[in-house]
């Protein structure tokens, strides 16, 4: 309702669909920003009204998708918002508000672990772990258009008939549901004995079943089972920022000559917030761009929920916020 003055390089959006992500108060407790209230929704879609006199990438009517940094006042669930132009591209006309804004995170995500981490070539062998989430699924698309061969672990039989029916087909689909199957002898079966070349993970047991915690998800591989099945030179990008490598975890990969990489959300902003916007600008602008031309010939196939009106996006964020959203939420204006 009482949008701030306009500065130069801002565009001023209307929101058509914005995307709910998980906010890690964590993090913006350790980089100091932390607030009472912080702004909900950073993945927007949307029509430019109106831009600063220093714009130069956007005009008004230009169809826009983009991310809201880290420290921005705005949220993205408002029927207008200011945007500094450096944090959108143009949204190609093929591509729908809802599937634009519900892509973008998960695409930045998967060109994080895929692209820059581990760099994703034909004839590699790409391990996703709970590949029917959001970012699995497009995690999964981006390797098999690299050219790699993916496996894949399911939680549940729904997950399992989903990823069954993805074209083109993943190579082999892992029920670890009933906690009978070993990932590691599988993926080692798979690939004859040699491992596995990529491990994206969704988080591991990082100690034995009796140690863990009651809540812990029973479905989790244990971190000794990912350095099992990782191959000679493998990377195995993690997204649990509290992983603990024992001597024997290190000599194993040591030996191997294979790596460990943390997959952070927010790398591109804290990037941007700690070392000027020259990193940022450059790379997320061209992935951006790269992650809407493979949404538009349909290499992205996204997992979307319903479009969500916007009055319940209250009781959607709460969901996400829990972690109990399968699909990604989106709400639509």
């Amino acid at each position: 309702e009482n949008l701030p003055p306009m500065r130069d390089n801002d565009v001023k959006v209307q929101v058509r669909a914005c995307a709910l992500s998980w906010i890690d108060t964590k993090l913006l407790s350790e980089i100091k920003l932390e607030k009472e209230l912080l702004p909900v929704g950073r993945e927007i879609s949307g029509v430019v009204l109106e831009v600063g006199r220093k714009v130069t990438f956007f005009q008004p009517d230009d169809e826009v998708v983009g991310i809201l940094p880290l420290d921005s006042e705005e949220s993205g669930l408002c029927e207008v918002t200011l945007v500094h132009e450096h944090y959108l591209v143009r949204k190609p006309e093929k591509v729908c508000w809802v599937e634009a804004a519900g892509t973008v995170r998960d695409g930045v995500r998967a060109y994080t672990a895929l692209h820059y981490l581990s760099q994703v070539s034909p004839g590699k062998t790409v391990l996703v772990m709970d590949g029917a989430s959001p970012f699995g699924t497009i995690a999964i698309q981006l390797a098999q258009h690299r050219g790699a061969k993916v496996i894949s672990t399911a939680y549940s039989l729904e997950d399992k008939q989903y990823l069954e029916r993805l074209r083109p087909p993943v190579a082999r689909v892992i029920d670890v549901s009933n906690g009978k199957i070993d990932v590691a002898e599988s993926c080692l079966e798979e690939t004859g004995g040699l491992g596995v070349d990529i491990v994206l993970d969704a988080g591991v047991k990082l100690y034995r079943a009796e140690d863990e915690s009651a809540s812990s998800s029973q479905l989790l591989p244990h971190k000794h089972d990912i350095i099992t099945l990782l191959g000679v030179g493998g990377h195995w990008i993690t997204t649990e920022k509290n992983l603990q490598l024992d001597p024997p975890d290190s000599h194993s990969l040591y030996l191997k000559g294979a790596t460990v990489s943390f997959l952070n959300d927010e790398i591109w902003n804290l990037s941007n917030i700690q070392q000027g916007k020259y990193l940022y600008i450059l790379s997320t602008i061209r992935i951006l761009e790269d992650i809407m031309e493979k949404l538009s010939s349909s290499i992205f196939r996204p997992q979307l929920d319903e479009p969500i009106p916007l009055y319940e996006a209250k009781v959607s964020m709460e969901i996400v916020q829990k972690n109990q959203a399968r699909k990604r939420q989106v709400i639509q204006f």
